[in-house]
């Protein structure tokens, strides 16, 4: 019996290592790895270039896989990043759906898609900054900049709240 709990044990470990490396999360990349850089210590001189990068990378480790390496989703599963309503309005609405998920239906670019989107809440202000950074003004987008200072606002405002739903983001974000 203690042979086979310490293998579930230890089935059950490596399984939920893998989902979370899968997923993007899960620890820190070897010491020196760009894409791991904290925006807030990347240099200066860079600034904007450099929170880009660090969004792209973190794009691609943790959104593409859903919303696609071009922004545009998959039809019928999973909505368009790439001239989003969403996206490109109210910078607190994707910061809002990255930190607590969305649940239900939701229409964007006037496609309705049903379905559900985890929270990504776990994941560090100055990244989440640099994802939507890089999405705002990526696959066609022109939006303003994502501050890590505005992420962590809309995290201190909403606190331990669950997923969103499209209705519940219109009355909070109106005009969004």
């Amino acid at each position: 019996m203690l042979n086979s709990s310490r293998f579930l044990l230890f089935a059950v470990t490596v399984s939920s290592s893998l989902l979370l490396a899968a997923c993007g999360g899960g620890g820190d990349a070897p010491a020196g790895d760009a894409a791991t850089t904290d925006a807030a210590e990347t240099p200066a001189a860079g600034g904007a270039t450099d929170q880009l990068a660090l969004g792209q990378t973190k794009y691609g480790q943790v959104c593409a896989s859903c919303h696609m390496a071009d922004g545009n989703g998959s039809p019928g599963v999973f909505p368009p990043l790439a001239g989003s309503e969403w996206v490109n309005g109210d910078p607190n609405v994707p910061i809002s759906i990255v930190l607590h998920g969305l649940q239900g239906p939701i229409d964007v670019k006037g496609t309705r898609y049903e379905g559900a989107m985890q929270p990504w809440g776990m994941i560090p202000d100055s990244d989440i900054a640099a994802i939507l950074t890089y999405v705002r003004s990526s696959f066609g987008n022109s939006s303003s900049a994502v501050t890590t200072e505005q992420v962590t606002a809309v995290r201190q405002a909403e606190g331990d709240r669950v997923a969103w739903t499209a209705e519940e983001l219109k009355a909070k974000y109106p005009g969004s």
